[in-house]
């Protein structure tokens, strides 16, 4: 009698993919949910975006939401990058990095050629 009485009591938590595929892949991911009705069924979950990294130190860029590539096509331009040259592509750290470098090696363009007036005038 007490077997009888606890597989009444067990919930059958056995539920089939209403859609797709019989496997477990990675875009076949479900929750079992319980219906106002009290039947088990399945709701499918969406796969989670990744956040867009930086393209020289890979560290995720800031003020870019983390989307499916479907939905980056549905954002507007503003939502898709940040107002700063490379916005998007890089970030703020590595732009700083390319502008310092940039300067730099035009500063060493001007000394290089300041020595060589300065040698052309000595001989």
């Amino acid at each position: 009698i007490r077997s009888i009485r606890i597989a009444i009591t067990m919930v059958q938590r056995r539920v089939t993919y209403r859609r797709r595929h019989p496997y477990a892949t990675k875009s076949n991911i479900t929750k079992v949910v319980k219906t106002p009705g009290g039947r088990l069924t399945v709701h499918y979950r969406k796969k989670l975006g990744k956040v867009p990294r930086c393209g020289d130190c890979g560290s995720k860029l800031a003020g870019i939401p983390a989307l499916r590539p479907k939905k980056y096509k549905q954002l507007s331009k503003r939502q898709k990058h940040v107002s700063r040259a490379y916005g998007g592509s890089r970030c703020g750290r590595c732009v700083r990095q390319r502008i310092i470098r940039a300067f730099m090696i035009e500063e060493q363009k001007i000394v290089k050629r300041v020595i060589k007036q300065n040698a052309a005038k000595k001989n």
